[in-house]
């Protein structure tokens, strides 16, 4: 029987508690066959109870030890004085992260950033963290190129996610493209949380929330995700919201932190991705029923979005069942 992919949740103190909690709720969520997908383990750079930022310890389940066989390692965010002010690992801290397997996935939850930077593990990557502190990250590590307007960045080996709640963005898009959509749309709502954010990849939208109901295009964006198929024009859009072309095109990114068109195309490829996954379809079959019109277009999409094939795709994921 093969080992369970092994994912290693590094606790640095004082841990910010918010973030050391998103990473084993949503991985030990996910499961296939009605069994756990990934083995969850919290450790500490020693065995002691870790002080978080928020007026509780946390008793990791184990120390640094737990690292030396990893397949993933996620650092929530963290305090420490020596990572966030001087842009330096302590003794303690450096010789937990030594033991990460060279070939394990590294992955940061909000200023967890911090810690992989002192570690030399962002240089010359592109990697964000939560906005308020990526001045203070760009300026301590000048090799680092901060994108502190997006909700993460997946680097390939290297991970980094925007503050706080993005994380929860972060671990649904591991999740996703280890298991696909269907078992990280389970987990996500196992979590009571949407498989994707409204606003894409940004980490904050002009408005939240509309001023009304009339106002608002939610309605529009919930009868056209149930007519994907159709060729909709954002004219048509507009004239179901009852609402000037202009008009709408404002509200529409006010609220959603993308034009009309992105976000037709990325709901469109999410059920693309659905009828790949849980669906014997051909894949000309498959565009037509997501809106993509053709299997070429589906192709184009899927190889710059994800760098698969739908065939790879669907090898890769379909027949998969989440039991929850």
């Amino acid at each position: 029987m093969n080992r369970r992919h092994k994912v290693v949740v590094l606790l640095v103190d004082p841990v910010v508690g918010f973030d050391a909690a998103i990473a084993p709720t949503l991985f030990g969520a996910a499961e296939a066959d009605g069994g756990p997908l990934y083995e969850v383990v919290t450790c500490g750079a020693t065995g002691d109870p870790v002080p978080s930022t928020n007026g509780f310890a946390i008793v990791p389940q184990a120390g640094p030890e737990a690292l030396d066989d990893a397949d993933t390692v996620i650092i929530p965010g963290t305090r420490n004085t020596a990572v966030r002010r001087e842009g330096r690992l302590d003794d303690e801290v450096g010789a937990a992260v030594a033991r990460i397997p060279a070939g394990a996935r590294v992955v940061s939850i909000c200023t967890g950033a911090f810690v992989l930077a002192a570690a030399g593990l962002l240089d010359g990557r592109v990697a964000t963290t939560h906005w308020r502190y990526a001045d203070d990250l760009r300026a301590l590590h000048t090799a680092v190129h901060v994108d502190e307007n997006v909700l993460f960045v997946d680097d390939g080996d290297v991970l980094t996610s925007a503050g706080l709640a993005a994380g929860i963005d972060l671990c649904l898009h591991i999740i996703r493209r280890d298991h696909g959509g269907q078992v990280a749309n389970a987990v996500a709502r196992f979590c009571v949380v949407p498989p994707w954010r409204e606003g894409g990849q940004a980490q904050f939208i002009e408005t939240p929330l509309p001023r009304d109901d009339s106002a608002s295009t939610a309605a529009t964006r919930g009868w056209a995700c149930a007519h994907l198929q159709e060729p909709l024009t954002i004219e048509q859009l507009a004239r179901h919201a009852g609402m000037s072309t202009r008009t709408f095109i404002r509200r529409f990114r006010e609220e959603t932190g993308q034009p009309p068109g992105v976000w037709m195309r990325n709901r469109r490829l999410d059920r693309a991705r659905e009828l790949l996954e849980g669906h014997d379809l051909s894949v000309d079959e498959v565009a037509r029923q997501s809106g993509l019109g053709s299997g070429a277009n589906l192709r184009h999409h899927l190889r710059r979005g994800l760098g698969m094939s739908p065939s790879s795709y669907r090898k890769a994921f379909a027949d998969r069942e989440f039991d929850g």
